[in-house]
Order: structure tokens, then sequence, then C-alpha cells
């Protein structure tokens, strides 16, 4: 760890700088949505004398969002989100070339991530950047002489939303929380093309497998789980999706997969993908089943979707086999765990690709924003950006693709807007 009166920090390698500052580059050359706001932010400065503690995937495009935001005057300290999923030479970039606090490690443990998650509060931030809100969850079960200064919070995933809406129903809640998943331009493409294709990466970067012939089991087809089970699909994989709704079940087969409950799809699966949000979603009884040489991953968020203590206690052993590949071994079997358990795409891959995180980020700087200007005037809870907002973004997204869409005529607006005329 190393400091200065007005920065601090804790990374693996301030050497790795360089290497760091082309990958943002790149990115930034892939999501010209935030750069527009970018270059306004920076002539606006929105967000001046506001403080916020980001808890974030330290990637490329997180290092633009960061970027964005100090662009707009914010007084910004950004926190890894996952132990795994920090880019070293991204965080040693953002320290010593954009003058950023960044307390960040790939692979850090669960109580350096903790101390982190510390350290952001430490900051008194005005605004909370959430993945998975235990920034949020943090200060209310333990930092609640902090809440005098937030202005509000925005959480980028479902996971997060899940937690928030428990603590809104609870009525622990006390401020506005912007809920940037439920964005149409972020689930709709976010959690679909880039999880599916950056889950796919993952598990292919960890193990050269062949997709092709496999079958692939993917527990829970909500957007995430529909982007995974359809790129897995391009690939020759023979999918089978396992749900607890009725009617997202149904979709799935619709879409022309196989819908299983897990106690049976775990016995002829291959490769296996959870993608709820929930815990303990590949169990004791699943792995008892499994086949010989089964591939176990998590696209969702925390590493409780696989029982992992479950599996160890009835293994006889385990080994690394190559990075994010490791082996348990059984009586009469093995079975293969990617990346710990915790997410596939950014452990084992880069997460999603830049030009599917512009619109994400868009919605983050933006939110910011939202929660800035309107101080004082939201009612405490979660809430949802404006259409409009959500709307802009898409008309940018469009712009930069150079995509013209068609407008409606007078006569048409007429029509949509009465009841006198029909058929």
């Amino acid at each position: 760890m190393s400091q200065t009166m007005t920065q601090k920090y804790e990374i693996k390698d301030i050497g790795l700088a360089p290497l760091g500052e082309e990958r943002i580059k790149w990115a930034k050359s892939q999501m010209p949505v935030l750069n527009s706001i970018q270059e306004r932010f920076s002539k606006e400065k929105p967000l001046n004398n506001i403080k916020i503690a980001a808890c974030c995937h330290v990637t490329t495009e997180t290092a633009v969002l960061a970027l964005t935001l100090k662009a707009g005057g914010a007084d910004c300290i950004l926190i890894a989100s996952n132990p795994l999923s920090t880019q070293d030479d991204v965080a040693s970039s953002l320290v010593k070339n954009h003058g950023m606090s960044v307390y960040a490690i790939k692979g850090e443990s669960t109580d350096t991530y903790r101390k982190h998650v510390s350290i952001a509060l430490d900051h008194g931030p005005n605004i909370i950047i959430d993945d998975g809100s235990d920034v949020v969850a943090t200060l209310f079960s333990e930092r609640k002489d902090l809440l005098k200064n937030i202005i509000g919070s925005t959480e980028e995933t479902t996971t997060g939303l899940v937690r928030l809406r428990a603590m809104q129903k609870d009525g622990v809640l006390s401020f506005p929380a912007m809920a940037v998943n439920d964005s149409q331009t972020k689930h709709m493409f976010d959690n679909r093309y880039g999880t599916g294709q950056s889950t796919m990466d993952g598990i292919i970067r960890a193990t050269n497998v062949l997709i092709a012939g496999k079958v692939v089991v993917v527990a829970g087809y909500g957007w995430c789980g529909k982007g995974v089970a359809k790129r897995a699909s391009g690939l020759g994989a023979r999918i089978i999706v396992t749900e607890i709704n009725s009617v997202k079940a149904l979709e799935a087969i619709m879409d022309g997969f196989q819908v299983l409950p897990m106690t049976e799809a775990c016995k002829i699966g291959d490769i296996f993908v959870t993608v709820t949000g929930n815990k303990s979603v590949i169990d004791k009884q699943h792995f008892d089943h499994m086949k010989d040489g089964a591939i176990v991953c998590n696209s969702g968020h925390f590493d409780l979707e696989i029982n992992l203590q479950e599996l160890a206690k009835i293994s006889k052993g385990r080994k690394i086999i190559r990075p994010f590949l490791e082996e348990f071994q059984m009586s009469n079997k093995k079975i293969f765990v990617l990346a710990e358990g915790r997410l596939i795409n950014l452990g084992a891959a880069e997460g999603h690709p830049a030009l599917v995180m512009d619109m994400s980020f868009a919605n983050q700087s933006l939110a910011v924003e939202y929660l800035v200007k309107n101080k004082g005037k939201l009612k405490p809870g979660v809430q949802t950006l404006p259409v409009e907002i959500d709307n802009e973004i898409a008309v940018l997204k469009l712009k930069t693709l150079g995509i013209q869409i068609d407008k409606l005529t007078p006569e048409q607006i007429y029509y949509m807007n009465s009841w006198k005329e029909g058929t």
C-alpha cells in the first residue's frame, strides 16, 4: 500500500500502469455514448464537491465510468465488488495516470474485500455506486453515522436489487436507490448479450473444452440465463434450463430448450452454469448424481449459488489443474469447478464487452447526475431512472452506430391518441 496526502490506494503493482492505460484507451474507443456524457460532464461539472464510493468490477470499462465521474467533478474512491474480477493493470493505471484512489487486487481475500468496503465508507460518500449492495448493507448494519451524508445510491445488478428491496420492505432503506439494472438499456443488453458472450468466453478460457455436442445446464432463465442459453446453443451445445418460475420455464420451452428440475438435469449435464442470484442452486444432492467430469460454474453474482462447502465435504481431495479450474476428487468421479464458484465471466475472462457496457455505464453516470440534481426531492426506496433518460441512451447508441429509425407522422400520432377512429 502506498499513499500521498491526497491519494490512497491498495493495488497489486504500480508498474502495470502502462499496459492498463492502453487497455483503458481501447475500451474507451468502444464506448461512444459514455464518451459523449464524459465530454458534457467535463464542461458542466454537475458532480462538483460530490463524494462517490464506487464498488464495481475494476475492469477497463469501469475505468471509463470512473473517469467520467471524475470529469464531472466528483471525488471518487473505487473498490472491487468481487475478489476475482479486478484487472490489476487497470487499477494501476487509474492510480498512477489518473490520480484515483483504488482499492482492488485480483484474488484478494474476503477479509481484504471487507476491509476495502470499510475504507470506501471512510471516504464519507454522498453517492454509493454498488454492485451487489454490499456497501449499502454495511452502511446500514455498521456505519449508520454516515447516513446524514448520503444523497442516494445506484445499483448495477439483479442480486443487489433483491437486497435493496428487502431493505425497503423492512423499512431500513432511508434514501433513494436507483435501480440501474432495471433500465431497459441495461438489462436487455448487458444482462443478455454481455453475460451470454462473456460467460462462454470465461468457460472456454478456463477449460479449453469444445462446447459443441455438450449438454449445458443453465440454472435460471432471466435475461442473463437467456443470453447464456442462446450463446451456448449457438456454439453447438444442447441446452437444458432449470427454473422455479412457471412463466420463464414456458418461455424457455417456446425458445426451443428442454426444461427439467435440477434433480434430473444434474444426471445428464456436462457443463452447469448458475445465473439465478440465489444460494445453493447446485447442492449436495446434485453433486451426488453428476457425471464424471462435470464442469460447474457461476455467472450470477455471489459465490453462494454453488454449495462448494458441501462439495468439499464429500470430496476426498482437490487440486488446481490450470488457472481457474479446480478438480474435486470423489470416490467414483471428478467434478470440476471454475473460478472458485465466483463470476466465471470476470474471474476467468474480462467481463462484458465495452460496446454493451457503454449503455450500462451511461445509465450509471446519468443516475448519479439525476440523484444530485434531485437532492431532497426523491422519496426513499428503490426507483428506476425516468424513461426519458433510458430513451436518451438508446437514441445516442443508435446514433453512434449510424442507424436511423422511423418517426410517427402527425396523422399517426393523432390515431394513437384518439378513440374515435377505428375500423
